[in-house]
Formats: structure tokens, C-alpha cells, sequence
């Protein structure tokens, strides 16, 4: 478990584990696109998220009591020594209905774009979204990446200018202070653009690991009508986004369960599809 600096260690007794687990979890589809969606319930033959290996990975830790938003209160369990714990039962309610909509947007070959800048988690948000060749933002979010994609785009071809010039030795015929001062542009747009520069449009749908870490996505995102699937704690509006996944998004090992299956739920889309069209 991963300590804030803001907070003291998360914590739970064995017996809330235990009451948490054996509770029979249920299942929800969110529907509808834009700022308001509606959660209905229907049965997914395939959910495979489970109870007992999300407390195992610690998705229950909310943040201080003292620290929760009023509209997250429907997903809390209760308190245990200051902080809160979530209901996992609606946890894997609204999970499931996060990878539903995930796998249909994979089977229309759509784009999602993950977003994650915590220290802590950033690499596994890098990871994932290689794995499954989609673009990403680990480090720094840039401003008007959404809003104002042209103007991204356009730094998108540039930098991507500096790079072919680069492999091709075209540097060579520069002095030592020209190459210098190209190497250090070219690793600061690595440094901005290298998870997005394969992307060529605004993507269908954002991913976002904290949706308080990195709220300027999800504001950039809700302003151009894009769904956001995103971890939502205890002290986040769950309202902000379009389909919350209520857990703990400080813990890499709540934040690496989470994206697993996120990641198995794209990639199994993508053999799905792949295979009706092998068929066809």
C-alpha cells in the first residue's frame, strides 16, 4: 500500500475483509453518452471481476472520513478506524458496467485514451495502454489537448519531424551546441508527445487513474462531450465522470487490478472482433 503524504496509512480489520467478501456482488450497465448517464441493471456474461480479489488488492481503502465527498456516500461500506471503506458489491457494480461499455466501444474499433500522472501509478497507465496500442498521457497533462487538438496535432507532425530526423542522421552536419540544443527540444517532446503521437483525432473515450490528479482531462473532456471511465475515491465527485469505478485510486496494487481488467477487457474485444471478421 502506497502512503500519501496528505494522510496516514489506510487501514481495515480483518473482519470487514471478511463481511466485505462474502457479500454476493451484482451487476449494472451504464448507458447513454454526455454529462448524464443512466445505470441500469442487466446481467454480463462477461464480468469477471471478483469480490474477494478486490479486497485482496486493496479497491475497499477510501480516504479519511473527514475527507469524503457528500455524493460518494452511496458507495461506502462504512468507517473503520477514520477511514472509509467501500461497499465493494457496488464497486463491482459500476466496474462491470465500466468494462461493458469498454469492450463495446474496442468491437466499433474506437479509441480510448488513457490518462495518469500519479508518481505512483503513472508507469502502469504507460504499460497497459502500449500492451493494448493505444495512446496515453503519463507525465504532464497539457492543456488543450482535447480542446484545442489542431494546435496538438500540428506539434504532433513536428515532433514527429525531429524524430525521422534524427534516425536518419540528418543531426550529424549540425555543430555540437545545434545537436545539443536538438536533442534536448527532441526529449522534452518525447517528454509531451510520445503516448499521443499516434493519435490522429480526438479519441472516443478517456481513461483517467485519478480523476482529482489529472481533473483538467476530465474538464477538457466532459466541454467536447467524450465519455470518461475513470477511479473514483472517496473524496471525488462521482458525478464528474461518466462511468466511476468507486476504489482506491493511491494504491498500485488497487490501481494495477483495476487496469488488468481494463487491459483483458480490450484485448479480448479486439480478438472477439478479429475473429467474427476472420469468420465473415
Amino acid at each position: 500500500m502506497v502512503k500519501t503524504s496528505e494522510e496516514a496509512p489506510r487501514k481495515i480489520s480483518k473482519a470487514v475483509k471478511k463481511d466485505t467478501a462474502k457479500k454476493k456482488p451484482k451487476e449494472t450497465l451504464s448507458t447513454g453518452e454526455g454529462e448524464s448517464v443512466v445505470a441500469v441493471p442487466v446481467t454480463s456474461p462477461e464480468s469477471n471481476t471478483d469480490v474477494g480479489e478486490m479486497t485482496a488488492a486493496g479497491l475497499q481503502f477510501g480516504h479519511k472520513t473527514s475527507r469524503v465527498d457528500p455524493k460518494m456516500k452511496v458507495y461506502l461500506y462504512g468507517a473503520r478506524n477514520g477511514i472509509h471503506i467501500f461497499d465493494l458489491e457496488k464497486t463491482k457494480e459500476k466496474f462491470d458496467g465500466a468494462l461493458n461499455f469498454i469492450r463495446g466501444l474496442v468491437s466499433q474499433g474506437k479509441i480510448i485514451l488513457f490518462v495518469g500522472t500519479k508518481i505512483q501509478t503513472k508507469n502502469l497507465i504507460k504499460q497497459v495502454a502500449q500492451e493494448c496500442g493505444l495512446p496515453y498521457v503519463s507525465e504532464r497533462w497539457l492543456g488543450g489537448t482535447l480542446t484545442n487538438i489542431d494546435t496538438i496535432l500540428k506539434r504532433i507532425a513536428y515532433f514527429k519531424d525531429l524524430e525521422q530526423k534524427k534516425s536518419s542522421g540528418m543531426t550529424g552536419k549540425y555543430t555540437k551546441k545545434e545537436q545539443a540544443n536538438f536533442d534536448k527540444e527532441l526529449k522534452e517532446m518525447e517528454t509531451k508527445f510520445s503516448g499521443i503521437k499516434n493519435m490522429n483525432q480526438l479519441p472516443d473515450a478517456v481513461f483517467v487513474a485519478d480523476i482529482m490528479k489529472d481533473s483538467l482531462a476530465v474538464k477538457e473532456a466532459r466541454s467536447k462531450n467524450i465519455s470518461v471511465i475513470g477511479i473514483a475515491d472517496t473524496n471525488c465527485n462521482p458525478d464528474l465522470i461518466n462511468y466511476p469505478i468507486p476504489a482506491n485510486d493511491d494504491s498500485v496494487s488497487s490501481v494495477q487490478y483495476i487496469l488488468e481488467k481494463v487491459k483483458e477487457a480490450i484485448l479480448n474485444a479486439k480478438l472477439k472482433t478479429q475473429s467474427e471478421k476472420t469468420i465473415v
